[in-house]
């Protein structure tokens, strides 16, 4: 299979020469419908249109059954989350030769006069948050963002607000290229209430920095009613993220997470890795929410209930688990995880009590895992906490 992925911009296209006899040469073409708008005139009178659209497996199916090259119009920069990268990953074996446009992200930062050298774009278009909570946490310099008609500029600035990230401006690029092409510099507040121009991308910029303790102190969380002391303190959380290799892990399960200070910790030290954090009491839900807004967290996956009811078959499978609750129910526990774990998933758990020391242990037996860290520690006038790390015994 051979694919021409030509990049045009939001008005009529100045193809070369050599473009304009590629196109009389072919007879199958395919892209959007604003692309066939743009490009009919110069297509040969008898040509093929194949419409890009869902269902995209049809796209697929069309594309297979034609025998010659096909010519796609993409918008923009086709290799810059683009039409040229969806072929790519479809078809790894088919010529694909790109000839690239300016991305709307470009066009954008040119207009604004906005210095690029620390310029990193991701996308929502059609996606999840993930990408875009990811680079807020790392609170990069310079932030462009692909937008669709959900995740446009207005909800973009209220989920900023949201989780505290007042620190940034954001540049708006409309209809560009088009009849309604706007530019505009918008303090995020007043994009909250604002309506856009469906083709849109944004463009964040920061103001200043927003200081976030390497450690948070127990005071930045809120805790449970008149039980202050139900969280875990910084000093055993930070080495309790260690023993979960939390920098080089894709997933976590929190089990018990109270307060969400584990979950919480864990996406500031990792912002791209994927928590799922499992609490039955009722009102930690809200305490989690708002520890999560109070320093800039967001992104965590909350399922509210007892974690022995719950179908665990539709969340992603962890490279560690942390247990900070369990109900006395360890045993029970360890059944529950058993199917979902892998060959390098660890699991902590951090045990006031002797009884949970030795419900653990049991735990780990059942299930072939050896105990590899065992550590007992002690702050200033509270009960000594021992962390315990199990992992799967190596085979070689």
């Amino acid at each position: 299979m051979t694919f021409y992925v030509i990049g045009i911009g939001n008005k009529e296209p100045n193809f070369t020469a050599k473009q304009q006899q590629n196109i009389l040469d072919t007879c199958v073409f395919s892209g959007g419908k604003r692309h066939y708008e743009l490009v009919k005139d110069y297509l040969p009178k008898n040509h093929q249109w194949i419409p890009i659209q869902s269902p995209m497996q049809e796209v697929f199916n069309a594309y297979e059954e034609v025998t010659a090259s096909i010519i796609v119009f993409a918008s923009g920069n086709p290799l810059f989350y683009g039409f040229s990268n969806t072929l790519k990953n479809k078809y790894p074996d088919a010529e694909i030769v790109t000839t690239p446009y300016f991305s709307s992200i470009q066009l954008l930062a040119n207009a604004m006069n906005i210095n690029s050298n620390q310029l990193q774009t991701i996308s929502v278009h059609g996606r999840t948050w993930k990408a875009l909570d990811t680079i807020l946490i790392q609170q990069k310099e310079c932030i462009g963002v692909l937008t669709d008609a959900d995740k446009n500029p207005a909800t973009i600035a209220k989920r900023l607000l949201e989780y505290g990230y007042d620190n940034y401006k954001m540049f708006v690029g409309e209809d560009i290229e088009g009849e309604e092409e706007r530019f505009q510099e918008i303090i995020l507040k007043e994009a909250t209430m604002m309506r856009f121009h469906s083709l849109n991308c944004v463009i964040l910029e920061k103001i200043h920095h927003r200081p976030i303790d390497f450690g948070v102190r127990n005071t930045g969380f809120k805790g449970l009613p008149g039980r202050p002391k139900m969280i875990t303190k910084m000093p055993i959380r930070l080495m309790t993220l260690h023993y979960l290799n939390i920098l080089t892990i894709d997933t976590i399960w929190d089990i018990g997470f109270c307060t969400g200070s584990i979950s919480i910790e864990a996406k500031l030290k990792n912002p791209d890795i994927t928590v799922v954090a499992f609490e039955k009491r009722p009102e930690c839900e809200a305490i989690m929410i708002e520890n999560q807004k109070r320093l800039g967290v967001p992104g965590i996956q909350i399922v509210m209930g007892d974690f022995l009811e719950q179908n665990l078959n539709r969340l992603p499978k962890p490279d560690a688990i942390f247990i900070g609750g369990h109900g006395g129910k360890l045993e029970q526990l360890f059944l529950k995880i058993a199917p979902f774990l892998h060959q390098k998933t660890s699991i902590v758990i951090n045990a006031v009590k002797e009884s949970s020391i030795l419900g653990f242990k049991q735990g780990c037996t059942k299930i072939g895992y050896t105990i590899t860290e065992e550590n007992t520690i002690t702050l200033d006038t509270h009960n000594p906490i021992t962390i315990l790390k199990a992992e799967i015994p190596s085979r070689f």
